[in-house]
């Protein structure tokens, strides 16, 4: 009787303290809001964070999971790296859970923080790659393509050709048989091209051949008209033809500024160039 009593005590006082964690979680959430009212971006930050963990004393892991989000969403008007921390956190506790898909687009934010606020690309190309292995295993795999391009147009900025040619290729050949999405497969062809321009004349005159096997299409476009243009520019180490040929594409298409590096960069490697594309 007494056994009894005691552990019926003790699951009173159990129960009490979830109730003031679970208290504690609306005092702070509502903090933070109030924070973000007044933009008081840090405060706000911290107070997520710290419901997110009282959440996680409860194993309450989607309410934590949600909590790091917001805290994640509140650093990033202020201490992009904590915003980094937290949304790791996150995604942490999503892959636990077997959410993927939420933890790839969680990924996706984290690289874009790394793009465009620390300007760390080899780190934002890692949490890409991560973010497309996530939807691919989802079968979301025009998500993981768009991820895939995000690596192949840095890791080509990177002069990481063979990765960006690998990529390029890979996401060429998965939307050239979709009807829906076919007409980009020639984009992915002449990007690869391109990078094996950079690499080697013949490893370009070489692949440019083997993209037409594989689609047709490809032999009737503006791109490999461009290219086959530079080829015999470039054989010739006429840069004056090249620069012509640049800028017919151009009138019509207009270039892109990763299109403008990766042309200059081969025009560059024409005797006597000046470096430009005027």
């Amino acid at each position: 009787m007494i056994y009894l009593m005691i552990i019926s005590g003790k699951t009173t006082i159990i129960s009490d303290l979830a109730k003031c964690v679970e208290d504690a979680c609306e005092i702070y959430a509502r903090a933070a809001n109030m924070f973000k009212m007044a933009k008081n971006w840090s405060a706000a930050g911290n107070a997520f964070c710290q419901a997110a963990r009282l959440h996680m004393t409860l194993q309450n892991k989607l309410d934590s999971a949600t909590s790091f989000v917001d805290a994640g969403n509140a650093y990033k008007k202020a201490d992009p790296q904590e915003a980094i921390n937290c949304l790791n956190q996150a995604i942490d506790i999503y892959t636990d859970m077997g959410r993927f898909t939420i933890a790839a687009k969680h990924h996706i934010t984290i690289a874009e923080i790394y793009e465009s606020e620390l300007v760390d690309i080899e780190k934002g190309i890692a949490h890409y790659e991560q973010a497309a292995d996530y939807y691919k295993g989802e079968e979301s795999n025009s998500s993981a393509n768009k991820c895939l391009l995000k690596v192949g147009h840095y890791s080509a900025q990177l002069e990481q050709y063979p990765k960006a040619i690998e990529i390029y290729e890979q996401v060429a050949m998965s939307t050239m048989d979709n009807p829906l999405l076919k007409y980009n497969a020639k984009e992915y062809f002449f990007k690869a091209s391109l990078c094996h321009f950079i690499v080697d004349e013949l490893n370009a005159k070489l692949a440019i051949e083997k993209y037409e096997e594989m689609f047709p299409a490809f032999s009737d476009s503006r791109e490999l008209k461009l290219l086959k243009k530079l080829l015999e520019a470039h054989e010739e180490q006429n840069s004056e033809a090249f620069t012509e040929a640049v800028k017919e594409f151009d009138s019509v298409s207009r270039l892109d500024q990763w299109l403008t590096t990766m042309l200059l960069r081969i025009k560059k490697t024409i005797q006597g160039d000046a470096g430009d594309l005027k």
